[in-house]
């Protein structure tokens, strides 16, 4: 008896589930439920969306900030290169000014290209490199010891050659190179006898110094390239 009440029951309650779905009508209250639940699926991907955006922004403002920073600090780096070559430049100038001789006085340099004046003071800075090296060498003057004819053989090149040269009215390159040599020279010929105590080491070191600065400023590697 239990058994087909229930079946009664059941049989009973099909037609308004069937009505309902045939009608598609639903109860007002599940219809609000549904719509609440949504907005909160809608708002709770609103929220978990925000911050991803968010954190997008902030690695990329981060990532212009280093740029930035980079950018900053290559300029910087590239512009305190010239600087400190500007500063050397003009401190080796003013040196070399104050104690070398003056390649002209205050009228134009008459020992121009061309002029026999010019090749008189070119022959002479080179001369005086090759007599210098056969004084250093102690090929002139030969003697077992050290005397002054070797000691002037080791100088020659920044007694003699570098100021017969400057003398000429030469191109900016040449004089640079003739400034830095100026003041390299000297120790060079301070350094070297701590080292190596021989005249001709020294007047070698100091020729290698001489043609080496010549092809750094007047560029003699860059045109053979």
């Amino acid at each position: 008896m239990m058994s087909t009440s229930l079946c009664k029951c059941n049989i009973l309650r099909l037609p308004t589930t069937f009505s309902i779905l045939r009608n598609g009508s639903l109860n007002p209250q599940f219809r609000s439920k549904s719509k609440a639940y949504a907005n909160s699926n809608k708002l709770e991907t609103q929220t978990v969306q925000e911050p991803k955006e968010e954190l997008e922004e902030s690695n990329e403002g981060r990532k212009t900030e280093e740029q930035q920073e980079a950018g900053s600090i290559n300029n910087i780096s590239t512009s305190t290169g010239p600087a400190i070559d500007k500063d050397i430049k003009k401190v080796v100038q003013k040196t070399a000014a104050t104690f070398a001789p003056r390649a002209s006085t205050a009228t134009k340099n008459p020992a121009i290209p061309g002029t026999a004046l010019y090749t008189v003071f070119e022959v002479q800075g080179y001369a005086s490199m090759l007599l210098g090296g056969a004084l250093a060498f102690n090929l002139i003057f030969p003697s077992n010891e050290p005397d002054i004819w070797r000691l002037m053989g080791m100088w020659s090149i920044w007694m003699f050659t570098i100021p017969s040269l400057r003398a000429r009215d030469c191109s900016k390159n040449e004089k640079e190179a003739l400034n830095y040599l100026f003041l390299l020279i000297p120790l060079l010929n301070v350094i070297i006898p701590f080292f190596w105590k021989s005249f001709a080491v020294v007047w070698s070191a100091d020729t290698a110094a001489f043609f080496g600065m010549y092809a750094w400023k007047l560029g003699w590697l860059e045109k053979a390239d």
